[in-house]
């Protein structure tokens, strides 16, 4: 047996299609686990536990009769079953009512995955496992204000705010994927819930289908090196300022200064003073366990952990063409401008 140079395999990686890559990954090191490949963390586990659930762990049983009872994106369990269909002879729902949205979204084009998270090979209820409620621990009286828009009733009614294109949620403009996939954070959401790991020496890449997002990570060799190579605070990029470095076998990337817009519309946010410390370790060969911590006393009355697993997937990410052929936005701009002059006519 012979140990494979990771350096050198990169290079003849970055020169092929992605459709070469290989997702079970290369030979693991003994002092760093191998991540790369093409992943998936696809699975109808939510971030928090839901209502009437007590335990994190379930039976295989219990898993599907859970999955059976939910629904998807708004669409009820019994309509996810009959595959929701809408009479063509009762024309559009009317302006504003409650099923404009939910009917938005035709199940063919959904995959949040068929069963609850499988993590070191147990069916979990929710994604965090501490605290053991399985509930973000948020303080009554946070002593920051995140500013967090309200989008359920424009997903609901389509109804909403249109005087700019501020108003239009950041994933709604292709700014950044839905569902915290890319992070920090990331979990899967109700589809495209793929990913691509590339390791060098120097940097750690998480390409994120959803929605074109990459992260490139710096490593280096310690926590203090990291965190003394950290980018100047000005700068509040999309998906933070993450540093990371190898510890016993796992890889820990370390997030801190979010950009304030992605933080108000993010299922994982934190404070400018808040850190998100994510770990990366080949539990299986099959099988990458995931964790996240989530650290800022502004927000939280105690840090809370999330864990999930990703598991290979065959095939290749495909591009993410957020936009190509879509005219909501534009339509939405154009119908508030045309009200706009409507109502300066009547003046």
């Amino acid at each position: 047996m012979f140990k494979i140079n990771q350096k050198t395999v990169l290079t003849a990686l970055l020169g092929l299609s992605f459709s070469l890559i290989s997702s079970s990954g290369l030979a693991q090191s003994s002092d760093r686990p191998d991540l790369s490949g093409i992943w998936t963390n696809a699975s109808r586990t939510s971030l928090t536990r839901p209502r009437g659930l007590e335990t994190l762990v379930v039976s295989g049983e219990q898993a599907a009769q859970i999955v059976q009872s939910m629904g998807i994106a708004g669409i009820s369990a019994d309509n996810v079953a009959a595959g929701p269909a809408i009479d063509p002879e009762t024309g559009a729902p009317p302006a504003g009512g409650q099923d404009f949205g939910l009917r938005g979204y035709n199940l063919f084009w959904t995959d949040p995955g068929s069963s609850l998270a499988l993590v070191k090979g147990e069916f979990r209820t929710s994604y965090i496992v501490n605290p053991e409620n399985g509930q973000i621990p948020r303080l009554a009286n946070p002593t920051y204000d995140l500013q967090r828009p309200q989008y359920g009733a424009r997903y609901l009614t389509g109804v909403a705010d249109a005087s700019g294109p501020e108003a239009v949620p950041i994933a709604e403009r292709c700014l950044i994927g839905f569902g915290n996939t890319a992070g920090p954070g990331m979990m899967g959401t109700l589809y495209n819930s793929s990913y691509q790991f590339i390791q060098t020496d120097d940097y750690v890449m998480i390409n994120v289908e959803m929605v074109h997002d990459s992260r490139i990570v710096p490593i280096f060799d310690s926590p203090e090196e990291a965190r003394a190579n950290r980018r100047p605070a000005i700068l509040n990029q999309w998906l933070g300022d993450s540093v990371g470095w190898y510890e016993d076998d796992t890889l820990i990337i370390e997030t801190t200064n979010i950009n304030p817009l992605q933080m108000g519309q993010s299922s994982v946010p934190i404070s400018p003073e808040g850190r998100i410390t994510e770990r990366f370790s080949r539990y299986a060969d099959n099988e990458i366990l995931y964790r996240f911590t989530v650290d800022d006393s502004n927000l939280y009355s105690q840090p809370w952990t999330a864990e999930l697993s990703y598991y290979p997937l065959e095939g290749q990410i495909y591009e993410y063409a957020c936009h190509e052929g879509n005219y909501a936005l534009p339509g939405i701009l154009a119908g508030a401008r045309r009200q706009e002059a409507e109502e300066a006519a009547r003046r």
